[in-house]
């Protein structure tokens, strides 16, 4: 019997038609509070050997549509070890894909998931380093935590360090980012972690939507806001997240800032500066090309050819995290961005883009903030 379910963590699909495994027919499911869909976590059991076509009828009527040209589902047995299917067909409408499972049960995602029991793992890892505290911002509007990583010690003379990631809670890749930056940072022996750690402390917040994470949304909160709109007016009410991160930022200052997201269309690892927020100077763009110029020669999945073009976020350029505290403070704040698919000029056949290359983009991230302190400072 061919059965499909996604009541578990980040689980999210609906079922239209699934007796006949070669017409299996689902539905892309909306975020709870918000029109956005197109991300999917389910679960395909009874179908071992058996020469299966999914599809996926609203796939037209996703937030990115675009992102399914060229896409391949990624999908895993054991939930550990993730693969990607041969590229799925996009007519326009429908995007429809094909897998002959090895086992009873296999298991297909938009990304491979970062759980929420992998999270309170890496908290777990921070509080157990010596170089490491957890702080507990709030609450989210389902009363999860919120949670801020600190490492390193504030003292003077030191800059401070934020970093956020999830703000859309299906681009996973971003925590799986976190934590490669992570544990290098907390590695004493690295000559790179160990400079960083005297110059700056860091701020991380691994997941800013664990509300949106767990009921499997893919840009909002459980109140149906995108939270990376909501950073020039946040409320406790509809936006507390961004609330509660943006007063420990005010308590803190911020000297850099990265906000971590993914791409459903652009197959690239890019960056979105500041060039278009007014106020934007000569040295800040100097700020700027030091840091690229650094990740470059850090990261060979980095690149400056594409990305976003420089008007695109024009009419809500202070809603978003980067472009915000840029203007309110002054400093260097970048978005990255990874793609959901695959680094088109580095292409992988098994894996694409993965939590791998994520979490290796993540420590190769610090070499390029150690250059940006290295600036700041004078040296």
């Amino acid at each position: 019997m061919i059965r499909i379910s996604s009541q578990f963590d980040s689980g999210a699909i609906e079922v239209l038609e699934c007796a006949d495994v070669s017409n299996i027919r689902l539905n892309l499911p909306s975020d709870n509070a918000a029109a956005f869909r197109q991300w999917f976590h389910f679960r395909l059991q009874g179908a071992r050997g058996q020469a299966c076509s999914i599809s996926f009828e609203n796939a037209g009527q996703s937030a990115y549509p675009g992102g399914w040209d060229g896409y391949r589902v990624v999908a895993s047995y054991d939930r550990r070890n993730w693969f990607r299917l041969s590229a799925g067909q996009y007519d326009g409408e429908r995007y429809t894909f094909r897998i002959t499972p090895d086992f009873d049960s296999v298991y297909f995602a938009y990304f491979e998931p970062y759980s929420w029991e992998r999270h309170l793992e890496l908290l777990g890892e921070a509080d157990a380093s010596p170089v490491a505290t957890v702080t507990d911002l709030g609450a989210t509007p389902d009363g999860r935590d919120l949670n801020l990583i600190t490492v390193g010690r504030p003292a003077p003379g030191r800059r401070n360090v934020w970093i956020t990631a999830r703000q859309h809670p299906g681009e996973t890749m971003a925590e799986f980012y976190v934590e490669g930056l992570l544990r290098r940072l907390y590695d004493t022996s690295d000559p790179v972690s160990r400079r960083l750690l005297e110059r700056a402390c860091f701020h991380v917040v691994p997941n800013m939507n664990p509300d949106g994470s767990l009921r499997g949304n893919l840009r909002t909160n459980a109140r149906g806001t995108n939270l990376n709109r909501a950073w020039r007016e946040p409320d406790m009410q509809s936006s507390p997240e961004v609330a509660l991160v943006r007063a420990r930022m005010e308590a803190t200052g911020v000297d850099v800032f990265l906000d971590i997201h993914g791409d459903e269309t652009l197959p690239y690892v890019f960056i979105d500066g500041n060039g278009m927020v007014p106020g934007f100077t000569d040295a800040h763009r100097e700020q700027e090309r030091r840091f690229t110029d650094a990740l470059l020669a850090a990261s060979p999945d980095f690149q400056m050819t594409e990305g976003y073009a420089p008007d695109r976020f024009t009419d809500e350029l202070l809603t978003l995290a980067s472009k915000w505290v840029y203007h309110r403070f002054g400093c260097l704040a970048l978005t990255l961005e990874m793609p959901f698919k695959d680094n088109a000029n580095l292409p992988d056949g098994l894996f694409g883009w993965s939590s791998a290359r994520s979490q290796r983009l993540g420590a190769a991230t610090l070499q390029a903030l150690l250059a940006a302190l290295d600036e700041r400072s004078g040296n």
